[in-house]
């Protein structure tokens, strides 16, 4: 081969100082630390440990870097009441809301001052208020103009009322609702006569684990027979000879309540502490007979029982008929 002639497999030409081809090779180790620290922004580590760039040998972040301050818990706490109180308000719209009681007419299920909480929920389904229970409801027609009224508070009292009310915790000191037992509800027929018992669709009521002591059922106002409209309710306090119900305002829709005026139902006495307790819908109301559809339901049954036998039977004789006209028919004559 001529001299200065490459054959086709030769190697890049090498370069003074680099002896075996690698970059850096011959390089004196000062320029090649300070070059690895510019690229990194520290010294070089020459016991054998990475380096992360920008960093320290643990990865803790940028060398000198200060750890994200904390902030204070009296510059939360504004953010933490709001959220509170926007869950409050939302609870008292949508869930549950608290209410006091007013009066003597719940009595001894419910004591005045108490504070009973009401499902706000349930309506929200399209729920309808069911006979035994105890419902918070609008004043219909001002029948709180007969009743005893709360005591307003003082100034102070009443604007921390007025902000505890507003978002559930207390009950209005303007409050015009009132709390009594559903006895009857749209369809019923419900009637009470002197010495007798509450009647609904003609059961009579047992009504001795809820009527206030040595009170009679209606002998102070009898009433009835009433068929209640649909979408209405008739109500009745617990201590009946002290509570001006459905019985008392016969001018004002007949005593009726609107469904649509119904707030909730009242579903525990919260305070206070030494009264808490649920408020249960009584076992009379679950008597068999007293649901007015239920005790309809057997004649339905029996009527669409019936009709199908009475086509048959009409079929069938008319099935006879022919064919007794028939033979009559093909019968020789003399």
């Amino acid at each position: 081969m001529a001299v200065g002639a490459r054959s086709g497999h030769e190697e890049p030409e090498k370069r003074p100082g680099e002896a075996d081809g690698s970059p850096g090779a011959g390089v004196p180790a000062e320029a090649m630390s300070q070059a690895s620290q510019e690229a990194t922004g520290g010294p070089a580590r020459t016991d054998g440990e990475d380096v992360s760039p920008g960093g320290d040998a643990d990865g803790e972040g940028p060398r000198g870097a200060q750890p994200k301050k904390q902030r204070s818990f009296w510059k939360e706490l504004p953010i933490l009441i709001g959220i509170a109180l926007v869950l409050a308000l939302l609870i008292k719209t949508f869930l549950v809301q608290a209410f006091s009681i007013p009066s003597d007419s719940m009595q001894n299920t419910l004591q005045r001052g108490d504070r009973v909480l009401v499902d706000k929920l349930t309506p929200w389904f399209g729920a309808e208020p069911e006979r035994g229970e105890v419902v918070v409801f609008h004043d219909p027609d001002n029948w709180l103009g007969d009743e005893a009224q709360t005591p307003q508070p003082g100034p102070v009292g009443g604007g921390v009322q007025k902000v505890l009310s507003f978002i559930g915790l207390m009950p209005s000191a303007e409050e015009k609702d009132l709390i009594k037992r559903v006895i009857a509800v749209g369809g019923d027929t419900v009637e009470c006569q002197k010495g007798g018992p509450v009647k609904v669709n003609g059961k009579a009521l047992s009504e001795k684990d809820y009527l206030f002591p040595d009170n009679t059922p209606c002998d102070d106002q009898p009433f009835g027979p009433i068929e209640i409209p649909k979408g209405k309710l008739w109500v009745m306090g617990d201590h009946r000879q002290n509570s001006l119900d459905s019985r008392y305002h016969p001018n004002q829709d007949h005593g009726f309540v609107p469904v649509s005026d119904v707030v909730g139902r009242a579903f525990v006495v919260a305070w206070p502490i030494n009264r808490w307790s649920f408020l249960g819908v009584p076992g009379t109301f679950d008597q068999p007979g007293i649901n007015a559809a239920a005790a309809a339901a057997p004649s339905a049954f029996g009527l669409a029982g019936a009709v199908p036998l009475v086509l048959w039977r009409r079929r069938k004789s008319a099935a006879r008929s022919g064919t007794e006209e028939l033979t009559l028919r093909s019968a020789p004559r003399d």
